[in-house]
């Protein structure tokens, strides 16, 4: 199964940023304990889930393992709590005026830090359980894309749909009975895995559940304009090639503007790897394939990173951030690429594995599996 194009929802959406209106303002103050920190800077940052870049609100040092921040705000919205000297960061709701943390720096992702608000907890359960819910599906993809046996392939892709279902089920069902908007929005950056006509109804529910809310009301605008959108200029994906297909060709400029084929890449092992800037799945996922790329490119394969962006200053600057040192390509259309139409995937990061002679081996290939696999056939 794809990563959902978490990113690409909201900023479609716009921000997940709201407003409550309920209070006046919701100007808070975050008094923090991490256990493990040495005495260092540590930054407020408030999250946006559109192309803007995290911004610097406040910030506190940590002396003995404490420190406080602050913030003004208008609204309810989504933050991150980052240090100095560690990748470790805590994301956290700004749903009341005093908010107290307790936070672990040897432990990552939302499992290791605690904020003692009503909306936190609510966004630390739907968290750790999607999260599961995810490792799942890559760990059943993985073992779809290993199995030879015939028989045995049918049990493990049964196994796959039932995982479906139960995301599915897990993503509407959030959508559906959250009592905190912010991460109702949040939820919603997975909805599509939603039939169509079920979350239309759930968008148009929205503005019921969240009276006079103005971050919903936008959830509802952005929707209803998307969807008159693709309805008037969308055209139908073909679907995606089978493994045992021929890959289907395309052309795009690399990053110095010439024009690169797919087909080009003929007589090697090639990763077609689809990605942007934006997208923070792919981002994570990106150092898997750096690995691959340099335990293999001497065994006649690369890898050809072929981006959704739409800014070629930030997807110029994602390489170069995650040292993605192979051919990139681009034609700046986004979702509404000719390859996105090609090779009819909903969600990124996305990779098919071509053959040297031009047929798809593999697809989804995801973090230690695309290595297993690559050290199988190669």
């Amino acid at each position: 199964m794809n990563k959902l194009k978490l990113l690409a929802l909201l900023a479609m959406i716009g921000c997940i940023i709201s407003c409550n209106v309920k209070k006046d303002n919701y100007n808070f103050t975050l008094n923090g304990e991490i256990s493990h920190a040495v005495d260092q800077k540590v930054y407020l940052e408030e999250l946006y889930f559109s192309e803007k870049n995290p911004e610097v609100l406040d910030t506190g040092m940590i002396q003995n393992g404490k420190f406080s921040v602050k913030a003004s705000a208008t609204e309810e919205g989504l933050y991150r709590l980052r240090l100095e000297k560690s990748e470790v960061s805590f994301i956290f709701i700004n749903d009341q005026p005093v908010i107290e943390c307790k936070a672990n720096i040897q432990e990552t992702g939302i499992e290791g830090a605690s904020f003692n608000t009503p909306a936190n907890a609510l966004l630390k359960t739907f968290m750790v359980t999607l999260n599961s819910k995810i490792t799942d599906l890559e760990k059943q993809n993985a073992k779809i894309n290993l199995t030879s046996n015939d028989s045995l392939l049918l049990v493990e892709q049964a196994q796959m749909k039932n995982l479906q279902e139960g995301f599915k089920t897990f993503i509407s069902t959030k959508i559906d009975t959250c009592a905190d908007p912010i991460v109702t929005m949040f939820a919603l950056g997975y909805s599509n895995v939603v039939d169509t006509a079920a979350l239309s109804k759930t968008i148009a529910g929205l503005t019921k559940r969240f009276p006079q809310h103005k971050g919903i009301e936008g959830v509802v605008a952005s929707f209803n304009k998307m969807k008159e959108a693709k309805a008037t200029t969308d055209t139908p994906a073909a679907g995606k090639p089978a493994i045992g297909n021929m890959a289907p060709n395309f052309s795009m400029p690399d990053t110095s503007g010439v024009m690169v084929s797919l087909s080009q890449f003929k007589g090697q092992y090639v990763l077609v790897d689809f990605w942007a800037s934006w997208c923070g799945p792919c981002r994570g996922e990106n150092p898997y394939v750096v690995a691959a790329y340099r335990k293999f490119k001497k065994k006649n394969f690369t890898v050809l990173g072929v981006s959704l962006d739409e800014n070629k200053a930030d997807w110029k600057d994602a390489i170069k951030e995650d040292k993605l040192t192979w051919k990139h390509i681009i034609d700046l259309r986004g979702w509404n690429g000719e390859a996105v139409k090609l090779y009819g995937f909903d969600g990124i990061p996305y990779n098919v594995l071509v053959d040297p002679q031009g047929k798809i081996i593999a697809t989804d290939l995801r973090e230690e599996a695309l290595e297993a696999f690559l050290s199988k056939t190669l």
